[in-house]
């Protein structure tokens, strides 16, 4: 019989494969109330997770970068000095710079935060839901809880300074009548008290509340936040990009839950960032004018020092006047003095933007020097005429080169100054930060749902998954065939046979186990066709057994042993055989609740003498079965069943009985069945569905062939109709015939 079930196993190592393949969708499709129940539970999670989370606003500006800065009209020959381009990537660092985040975050006090506290959970969309009537209405306080802000509730504050240590410290702000309010610490200790508006201090800390509008009682959470972390932080949050590659348009958005704050920090930002833009384009115009502002009173104080020598020489010398041969040299030293200063201005404008061995530098060096070699030769002429001609030259000279240099900064000053006002920058603001409040970017409802509802469906297969790796119960006989061992039948699961074995839920149900035997409560049961056939089977394996006795074992409790001992002797007896059924389990043994009768005088009191056979022999409602109990528990039961008494009762029910079935306890947990088996002629293995592994029932196996025995077969107890196994070869459930 053992080769049989071998070459069974080697012709269905591929269909088992597939087999295996449906078993991992047949364990999915077993689960699936638990798939769908922890979906569903994420599904709900889901939807109250997006009815009750806070919705995200977006707040969006457009600013236009110009190539360069316009000029004044008339003045482009000035102007375009002072004109600089820029790129629409360096203005975007340059607006998200720590100078114009920090600006930003100091004019709004941003390192100020200031919250009404909310209800836990719900408290949030109970405020964002409240729809004021008036200005200035408040929402009613719910459950009772009036330290909580309902809807309506705001404050506003001017001023929050604190100590160094207490920087991002959450701190209480209670509203009090008469318009005051308090400020607790987080041991609840008061700190400030007062009235709104007015200036709140203890030489530690500061606090001056603008506005407040709140019932009594009602608390905020003020937090004095550290400046670099909150310019930091908004650095991160407010985006600026390109819209199109080299356009100039930047386009800047921020993300708030107010959106009202994200719409004025935005565009604070903008403005400020505009501003520092026309302060930068302006700012060479401004340093020149200062550098001439400087020298415009010196030059205004040598012109009239000349004036004063000039008028002075003249009267001394009697009104003498320049002669037309002068008068020629004059004016043209008058105007090589005058480009010569023009040339020096514009040489200390670039010695600002160049190194002096700039060639641009050096060039102008060079037009000096020329110029200088000019006024030399013309001035060597003047030795020619009479020294009277020569020092009212120089003097006259003098006066003309410094009226005109006042003049030329004159006009200078002015025309900067006209620059300097007229600069707009070549950044100006195209749209405004404005918010769609009926749209929030986040959160996207309808995306959390479906992906938390995935997520629930994914751990939930996974969850199943790991189970099923990690219950290595066999549910396929084959996986036990392939080890050497017949399985003689397949045994169904049933409602009643929870009753039997102990498996009830219920208190009514295990009542009702200890006076039903399942075939004679329900003769047409799936499990008592099985057992039939298992009759059947033993039929022809006993016929070559050295007696009619049969030990049924298995590898651990809750196999379902006593069930099949119980229910096969009342098969056997109801097919005309005379049977005794034993219960050999002389520690925990029950068969006595299954026939409704007392534990007392059984084996054991056989085994030790105090009673003889008939003593101990009781019969049973089924006609043609007999029973011995287990009897009192003994101190040394493998000893009882090795005493001799043991083998005169093997020898004496053997000649009594059709068919003699010994009950014994699991092989693994003591010696017991080996003793027993070692008497009989057929041993039996029980296995549950789902319970016991395969290496388990090897073991079991070993167990008994080390002490001489061999298993004639194996009863697969317990089975389950799962997805998982629908096309296995047990079919009772299959073929149920009605």
């Amino acid at each position: 019989m053992t080769a049989q079930p071998s070459n069974k196993s080697k012709n269905t190592t591929q269909p088992t494969q597939e087999i295996d393949l449906m078993a991992l969708l047949g364990a999915l499709l077993d689960r699936k109330y638990f798939i769908v129940g922890i979906t569903a539970l994420f599904m709900f999670v889901g939807v109250v997770y997006a009815v009750l989370s806070t919705p995200i606003y977006q707040a969006t500006a457009m600013i236009q970068v110009e190539n360069g800065s316009a000029s004044v009209p008339g003045f482009d020959d000035v102007g375009g000095v002072f004109e600089s381009t820029s790129a629409a990537v360096t203005e975007i660092e340059l607006l998200k710079s720590r100078s114009i985040i920090g600006e930003a975050v100091d004019t709004l006090k941003l390192d100020i935060t200031a919250e009404p506290k909310l209800f836990p959970f719900i408290g949030n969309r109970i405020y964002r839901n409240f729809t004021p009537m008036s200005e200035g209405d408040l929402a009613e306080p719910s459950f009772g809880a009036g330290s909580y802000a309902w809807g309506g509730e705001s404050i506003n504050i001017f001023r929050f300074d604190v100590p160094r240590s207490a920087i991002n410290k959450e701190f209480t702000l209670v509203a009090q009548n008469n318009n005051s309010v308090s400020l607790l610490n987080d041991d609840g200790e008061e700190i400030l008290a007062g009235k709104v508006g007015e200036e709140l201090t203890n030489g530690k800390f500061n606090l001056t509340v603008r506005e407040l509008n709140a019932h009594a009682g009602t608390e905020f959470i003020i937090t004095r936040k550290d400046r670099l972390n909150t310019i930091l932080n908004l650095q991160k949050e407010i985006s600026a990009e390109e819209e199109v590659k080299s356009s100039g348009i930047i386009k800047l958005s921020l993300e708030n839950k107010d959106p009202t704050f994200a719409e004025k920090v935005l565009d604070k930002v903008a403005a400020i960032y505009v501003r520092r833009n026309v302060e930068r384009n302006s700012a060479e115009a401004q340093k020149s004018l200062e550098f001439l502002e400087v020298q415009l009173p010196e030059i205004k104080k040598q012109l009239e020092y000349a004036e004063q020598r000039f008028n002075n020489y003249q009267i001394k010398q009697q009104s003498i006047n320049i002669s037309l041969e002068t008068q020629g040299v004059l004016e043209q030293v008058v105007k090589l003095e005058t480009k010569l200063q023009e040339l020096n201005l514009k040489r200390l404008e670039l010695g600002r933007k160049f190194k002096k061995n700039h060639p641009t530098y050096q060039g102008m060096l060079e037009q000096i020097e020329a110029v200088n070699k000019q006024k030399k030769e013309l001035v060597s002429k003047v030795g020619n005429l009479p020294e009277t001609q020569q020092e009212l030259l120089r003097l006259k000279r003098d006066v003309e080169v410094s009226n005109q240099i006042y003049t030329l900064l004159l006009r200078k000053t002015q025309e900067l100054d006209i620059v300097r006002a007229g600069t707009v920058g070549n950044v100006r603001v195209i749209d405004h930060a404005e918010v769609n409040t009926s749209k929030p970017v986040k959160p996207k409802k309808t995306l959390i749902v479906i992906v938390i509802t995935f997520l629930g469906g994914l751990f939930s297969v996974i969850v199943v998954l790991i189970q099923k790796a990690i219950n290595r119960g066999v549910e396929d006989p084959a996986e036990i065939e392939s080890l050497g061992i017949p399985v003689y039948a397949s045994v169904p699961h049933s409602d009643h046979q929870d009753k039997l074995t102990g498996f009830a839920k219920t208190r009514k149900n295990k009542a009702a186990k200890a006076k039903t035997i399942l075939a004679l409560d329900n003769p047409a049961d799936l499990s008592i066709e099985a057992l039939r056939s298992l009759r059947t089977s033993l039929h022809f394996a006993m016929m070559e057994a050295k007696n009619n006795i049969i030990a049924i074992s298995g590898p651990s409790p809750g196999v379902g042993k006593s069930f099949i001992s119980v229910n096969l002797a009342s098969v056997l007896a109801q097919s005309g055989k005379k049977v005794l059924i034993i219960d050999a389990d002389m520690r925990k043994g029950y068969l006595q609740t299954q026939f409704d009768l007392m534990w007392d005088d059984g084996l054991s009191d056989y085994l030790s003498g105090r009673l003889n056979l008939a003593q101990v022999t009781k019969t049973t409602k089924v006609e043609g079965l007999n029973v011995i109990t287990r009897g009192q528990i003994p101190p040394n039961p493998s000893e009882l069943l090795m005493h001799s008494n043991f083998s005169k009762l093997v020898e004496e029910v053997s000649a009594a009985y059709d068919i003699v079935i010994i009950d014994t306890p699991p092989i693994l947990a003591v010696t017991d069945p080996a003793i027993v088996s070692a008497h009989t002629g057929t041993t039996l293995l029980v296995a549950r569905f789902g319970q016991n592994h395969l290496r388990e029932i090897e073991l079991t196996r070993n167990r008994f062939e080390q002490n001489g025995i061999d298993i004639k077969g194996l009863v697969f107890n317990g089975v389950v109709k799962k997805a998982s196994n629908a096309y296995g070869y047990y079919g009772y459930y299959n073929y149920e015939y009605k």
